[in-house]
């Protein structure tokens, strides 16, 4: 290999061009499009190679890197933007944003602010109880904070490596910094491709999985030294580059196959670029990149991609759109355009030529200046989400009881829950840890109501949408003398089918060894779900569970309850009309019960159909005798479960008889 010359540290037009069609692409795919651009996955790997270069220029110079001084820098040209758009965006979501969202936002903006962004969206994505999440107005931070996490382990790399190279081994220190940089990102890539196969929405916002990009960046910015081409090649690989880049998104579904090999596409497009500008032709690519208007662009680059996210949502939400037309996309990138440039220019290009050396305290003092508001709306904000708590009773809040022995339903009434405690509205076992498996194949059981010389046990078993029934079982548990023990699995059901892979491994593993302890316990009635949203069959993985039951126990199978065309909460918010967010029961159910259509039933199941208790002969409600019925498009509200409590008993009785 040839000796490896530091690069020189310049100004590189063509980066800047780069950047500037990295945020058009982002802001343009996710105005129009909804789609992902790949965008972001520029920004990583030139983030890679500017850094690395100038951490290198830092430590060769001056035989050091002064972390503090660092710090600061990062401070200065990452916080004033950052922490003014944390600040109008958090008062324009009380404005704007839906109350059921509140407390999804607040955490994503501390999220953002302390750049972990990107981990509290990983954890939701793996979240069944948060995978029904509306995307808040700062989803856009995950890029930023995992940058964040990039520039500050960036310079501890380094200098460790140049402590390998200078005191441990008399080595070269730039090719010791690129054989780590080489490990570092062949085990990152290889974790990223595995983690995108087994669990792609995690891998997407998981930092491990993203180092690579950094790394590659790091790379080419040591070797760029020793790279020459003849111009003709230089040309075509730097438009080839840009092709790349701007065609990711079209090509690919980036939202669900990156970041493994797959996010190698877009990052070669920049590494083309890159090099192709090292050798300059008058038709080359750099030539356009580096062009007054695209250099202008990319200097606001930063401010124009963390606009024109929380502008878009703040849109949908307020003119109660699903989609932007051109018109009104055109004004949002406009008023993106307009802010982004007003922000820089006002905010961080004055902060941005204070020097470092001289300026400590007065940064110091800038970034908490930034850093107190931002705090004290999040704490005054957060007090807001505890509301008292409606006082149930049937007068007011039939429920159930509307439909079933036609109560009369008091006008005016606000229904309930509240949207500020609807989202936790769940059954009582989801406050137990380990009640509830999240991930994974752990089979775990918790007894509930009498305990204690039951007279009956019953089985709940499945997934979320057995789960929501607990309420009801508990509203007649003690006059029973019933136990409900609890066997859940987030995201699963009761079946060993995986429905063509829609169900994981490790949701199949769990069938088994739920399957183990129900033969070991033999409780009185297994409580599980007879079908899958409207369909009208029983499906054949049911059914084959139930019959590994036979001879040991009975099994209650409920009709899956009629799913909702949106996410109710939020239309209720949106529409203020219950019956605008219902949906007929043609479209909701089909006319056929289930099992009437299923051959091969094991004798030892029995069916409830508590569909008339959703809907009437036409119409299935999303508001119900002042209570709202789901808590979000397909999950039943705990309130409401428990006014179907009488309904349910009287076939949980039967079936115990029987």
């Amino acid at each position: 290999m040839r000796d490896l010359i530091a690069p020189s540290k310049k100004f590189r037009p063509e980066i800047e061009g780069i950047r500037a069609i990295a945020a058009m692409l982002v802001a343009v795919y996710h105005i129009w499009l909804g789609k992902v651009s790949g965008g972001v996955d520029v920004f990583f790997i030139v983030s890679g190679f500017l850094i690395t270069t100038s951490l290198l220029a830092t430590i060769e110079r001056e035989g050091r890197i002064h972390l503090f001084e660092y710090v600061l820098g990062l401070v200065k040209r990452l916080i004033p933007l950052a922490f003014t758009v944390l600040i109008v965006t958090s008062l324009l979501s009380i404005l704007i944003m839906p109350k059921v969202q509140w407390e999804q936002i607040i955490s994503e903006i501390t999220a953002s602010a302390f750049y972990f962004e990107n981990w509290q969206l990983a954890f939701n994505s793996v979240d069944y109880l948060e995978q029904n999440n509306e995307a808040s107005p700062v989803q856009h931070f995950w890029a930023l904070s995992l940058q964040g996490q990039f520039y500050i382990t960036w310079p501890f790399l380094i200098i460790v490596s140049f402590f390998i190279a200078r005191k441990l081994f008399k080595l070269p220190e730039r090719k010791t910094l690129l054989t780590v940089l080489g490990i570092l990102f062949t085990l990152s890539i290889s974790y990223s491709i595995y983690k995108t196969t087994v669990n792609q929405p995690w891998a997407y916002f998981d930092t491990f999985a993203r180092v690579w990009e950094f790394s590659l960046g790091g790379i080419v910015a040591i070797l760029i030294s020793i790279i020459h081409l003849k111009s003709v090649y230089s040309v075509v690989m730097g438009w080839c580059g840009l092709a790349i880049i701007c065609l990711t998104g079209v090509l690919l579904p980036v939202s669900t196959v990156f970041p493994g090999y797959a996010a190698l596409l877009p990052t070669m497009g920049v590494i083309l670029i890159i090099i192709a500008a090292e050798s300059g032709h008058r038709f080359g690519v750099e030539k356009l990149l580096g062009s007054k208007p695209l250099v202008f662009m990319g200097s606001i680059s930063y401010g124009f991609y963390l606009w024109h996210w929380p502008l878009l949502i703040f849109y949908l939400a307020y003119f109660k759109k699903e989609t932007v037309s051109f018109g009104a996309g055109l004004v949002i990138l406009l008023l993106t355009f307009i802010l982004a440039y007003s922000s820089t220019k006002v905010l961080e290009a004055p902060v941005r030529k204070l020097n470092v050396k001289y300026s400590k305290i007065k940064l110091v003092s800038i970034a908490t200046s930034f850093a107190i508001p931002v705090t004290a709306i999040i704490a005054l904000w957060g007090t807001q989400l505890t509301e008292e708590k409606t006082v149930y009773n049937l007068e007011d809040y039939p429920g159930a009881n509307a439909l079933a022995v036609q109560m009369t339903v008091k006008p005016d009434i606000e229904p309930i829950p509240s949207m500020l405690e609807i989202k936790e509205n769940l059954p009582e076992f989801y406050s137990e840890e380990d009640c509830v498996t999240r991930s994974g194949e752990r089979v775990t059981k918790c007894s509930f109501g009498v305990t204690k010389n039951p007279e009956h046990i019953i089985a709940l078993v499945g997934g979320s949408h057995s789960g929501h029934w607990f309420p009801a079982l508990m509203g007649f548990a003690e006059e029973l003398k019933l136990q409900i023990d609890v066997y859940n699995h987030d995201g699963c059901r009761f079946s060993n089918d995986d429905f063509n892979g829609t169900l994981t491994e490790a949701c199949m593993k769990w069938n088994d060894l739920v399957i183990q302890e129900l033969i070991k316990d033999k409780p009185d009635l297994v409580f599980t779900t007879a079908n899958l949203n409207k369909n009208d069959i029983v499906p054949v993985g049911y059914i084959e569970q139930w019959e590994k039951l036979e001879g040991v126990t009975k099994v209650f199978a409920v009709r899956d309850n009629p799913r909702m065309k949106e996410n109710v909460p939020l239309c209720l918010e949106r529409e203020k009309d219950y019956m605008y967010c219902s949906v007929p029961r043609e479209e909701a159910l089909s006319s056929v019960l289930p099992w009437e259509n299923t051959e091969g039933i094991p004798n030892n199941v029995f069916f409830a159909d508590m569909s008339d208790y959703f809907c009437d002969d036409e119409t299935c409600y999303s508001v119900i005798g002042n209570i709202i019925v789901y808590r979000d498009a397909h999950h039943i509200t705990a309130e409401y479960a428990r006014t179907l409590s009488p309904f349910l008993k009287e076939h949980i009785v039967e079936a115990l008889a029987d």
